[in-house]
């Protein structure tokens, strides 16, 4: 999975010929997974359609700060574009709006908008040979970058003058795969290992029959991907689940009982900085399982039970300098249940879920949790899709690292 994969990207496009190119950036980032929109300078329009790249993005796009020709126009609130980007993207950026950008004019719905930004800006040059050697020029870039602005280097080859050399905007591929490494530099959970138990276990009666639970593997998963965007490589150890996972920094073992889950779990533990323990394992087993299909006799069966292995407090006992994470889904006392559970098991903080909360639980799509670190200290969140329930975990697990 792409660490753009659910970002919010503004993409700025400025009157250039490169404009064109501005298409397959669109189509780019959607690949990636990103939501785009799209604001152009009033110039831009004489190079490329805004149909084309609202159709392109499946998002209106911008270029005045209102139209015009309606009479019941509305005002394109450029602080709004500004803060709703995860990041912005001006490409092309010819010399004129990098002048702009770097001396502060806001002559357009563009520059207000780069000018309203909160988020990181990119900038990727657009111009002929002469113009990006010119002193100006250079003086924009390194204004720019002084600013905090990232610049994406221009490609070196013919331009549209017929000249040779450098100024020809990078390829959309080349922008797209630049800001990804980018935010892989910089991600909080870079070079971290993590380690994640997701879904069910399922222990056999015999070869028909099992023990199990509704758990979906959902969350777990959920957790995998969030970790990955974050910059970590992550050990998914996944008992049975229809879900599946396609990212280069997660590794996904599948599982079928507890005991296959803990071997796994102690195969990598040694070796990771974070545990998160999203497992919804069985605790109790048969303690014979039969060789064949046990045929129907009587009004009553019995079947002997004994201890699952506990996966959650092994990884407690064993932990050196690790961050653990464990889940407490309870019933009733919730809290004092969860604290019992986060100082039995040598965690650093607990996620608790309450069968009782509407829309929790499993096989949802939606979770409502509550944090509990080791001091006691409680946090509550509202109920949320479980992609931002592991958003909102995966940055108390970052937190709590740069504690």
């Amino acid at each position: 999975m792409s660490l753009l994969s659910g970002k919010k990207v503004l993409i700025g496009v400025t009157g250039g010929i490169a404009a064109y190119k501005s298409a397959l950036l669109v189509r780019q980032f959607i690949k990636y997974g990103a939501e785009v929109k799209v604001v152009m300078t009033p110039s831009a329009k004489d190079f490329v359609t805004p149909l084309t790249l609202s159709t392109l993005s499946k998002n209106e796009v911008f270029s005045s700060f209102y139209n015009e020709e309606d009479e019941n126009a509305q005002w394109n609130n450029h602080v709004d574009l500004g803060l709703w980007a995860d990041l912005m993207v001006i490409a092309p950026a010819t010399a004129n709006t990098l002048s702009k950008m770097a001396s502060g004019t806001s002559d357009n719905l563009l520059l207000a908008t780069y000018l309203s930004a909160k988020c990181p800006v990119y900038f990727a040059p657009a111009m002929d040979l002469d113009m990006y050697k010119h002193p100006s020029s250079l003086q924009s870039f390194k204004t720019l970058q002084s600013f905090g602005n990232i610049m994406i280097p221009a490609g070196s080859g013919e331009l549209a003058s017929g000249l040779h050399g450098e100024g020809r905007m990078a390829e959309p591929e080349e922008i797209a795969a630049f800001i990804e490494q980018h935010l892989k530099a910089s991600a909080p959970l870079l070079h971290k290992k993590v380690i994640i138990t997701a879904g069910p276990t399922y222990e056999a009666i015999d070869p028909v029959r099992f023990i199990g639970n509704h758990s979906s593997g959902k969350m777990g998963y959920e957790l995998a991907k969030q970790a990955a965007k974050q910059g970590a490589n992550v050990i998914l150890v996944s008992g049975p689940s229809s879900l599946t996972i396609v990212d280069d920094s997660v590794t996904l073992i599948r599982v079928n009982t507890a005991q296959q889950m803990y071997d796994e779990v102690h195969k990598h533990y040694d070796s990771v900085d974070v545990g998160i323990a999203a497992a919804a394992v069985s605790d109790y087993r048969p303690k014979v399982v039969a060789d064949q299909k046990i045929k129907k006799a009587g009004e009553e069966m019995t079947i002997v039970l004994e201890k699952s292995p506990d996966i959650l407090l092994s990884m407690g006992q064993q932990k050196n300098n690790q961050l653990l994470v464990g889940f407490a889904l309870e019933t009733e006392n919730e809290i004092a249940n969860a604290k019992k559970k986060l100082e039995k098991k040598n965690l650093d903080f607990i996620v608790l879920n309450s069968l009782n909360d509407k829309g929790a639980g499993f096989k949802k799509d939606t979770n409502k949790i509550t944090i509990i670190d080791k001091a006691h200290n409680a946090k509550s969140f509202d109920l949320k899709s479980k992609a931002e329930v592991a958003k909102d975990i995966i940055n108390e697990v970052i937190a709590k690292l740069n504690a």
